[in-house]
Formats: C-alpha cells, sequence, structure tokens
C-alpha cells in the first residue's frame, strides 16, 4: 500500500457485506471473503483524489464495486485461479478519471464493476437504501445511498 495509514478491512466470510453512500474517506481497502459476498460503494465525493487500492483475498466470493462512470480499474497485479474473473462491461467512456488498483487474488471468485445507472439500481436494491429513504423523509432531506454525489439543493 502506499498510504501511510493501514487500510480499511472488510470481511465477508459467509455473508453478505454491503458498505454503501457516505461510509468512509480512505482510499486504501482489504476485502477478505470466503463463500460471501462484499459490496462497496466507491462513488462518495468525501474520498479525497488519488488512487484507490483494494486489496482482495476471494475465496468462492462476490465483490461488486460500485464506481464513477469515469473510473479507471487496473487489475494488473490482480492474480486469478481457477474460474475467477474480473465484469467489467461498460468500462470508462473516457480514460482520466481515478483509478482503482485491484491487487490480490481471485479464487474461484470474481470481482463485478458496475458504473452509472447499473450501480444506482444496485445500491437502491438493498435494504440500506430503504433506511435511507426512510431517514430522509423523516429528516426532510434527500436520500444519498443511491447517488453519493446528490446534494440537497432546494431553498428553505
Amino acid at each position: 500500500m502506499t498510504t501511510t495509514e493501514s487500510p480499511v478491512r472488510i470481511p465477508a466470510n459467509h455473508t453478505a457485506t454491503r458498505r454503501l453512500g457516505h461510509w468512509t474517506t480512505e482510499r486504501a481497502f482489504e476485502v477478505r471473503a470466503h463463500r460471501g459476498t462484499a459490496l462497496l460503494d466507491l462513488r462518495s465525493p468525501q474520498i479525497p483524489a488519488g488512487d484507490v487500492e483494494v486489496a482482495v483475498d476471494l475465496d468462492h466470493a462476490t465483490l461488486k464495486l460500485l464506481l464513477p462512470e469515469d473510473a479507471v480499474v487496473d487489475d494488473w497485479n490482480l492474480r486469478i485461479d481457477g474460474r475467477g474473473k474480473v465484469k467489467d462491461a461498460a468500462g470508462p467512456a473516457t480514460p482520466g478519471g481515478r483509478r482503482v488498483v485491484l491487487t490480490g487474488t481471485l479464487r474461484h471468485a470474481e470481482v463485478r464493476i458496475n458504473r452509472g445507472g447499473v450501480a444506482q439500481l444496485a445500491a437502491m436494491f438493498t435494504r440500506e437504501y430503504v433506511a435511507d429513504l426512510r431517514r430522509a423523509h423523516r429528516e426532510g432531506g434527500v436520500p444519498t445511498v443511491d447517488d453519493p454525489t446528490r446534494t440537497d439543493d432546494r431553498t428553505v
């Protein structure tokens, strides 16, 4: 890791772990999953500029990354054993955005990259989004789990 702080550790062993919305201000993550799923939302503007590093150790597991439209995924140092793969169907339309560096090992596992509207839908079909909607309704704000870049532009 190039950062001085220790990475944010995200375990997902035999479970589903989701981190959505404005959940972090760090740029280094370590995901470990064995027969589980993890969903990380890295679209928040609160994450400082620079490369985001995700070290993975996945065994028969799935990691879903929600990224901005222009993010570039660098998986050169990712070791894939067995039937593992990185699924990035959309890819960035124009390079030059934030760079997400994937390192570590996939053993019969996969990393799914979602951007734009697909990332919004992936966030909307979670319990965390429903809880965010209820909070926004109760407090009179707007939900931010589906789109962390959204601000409340209403005049009071």
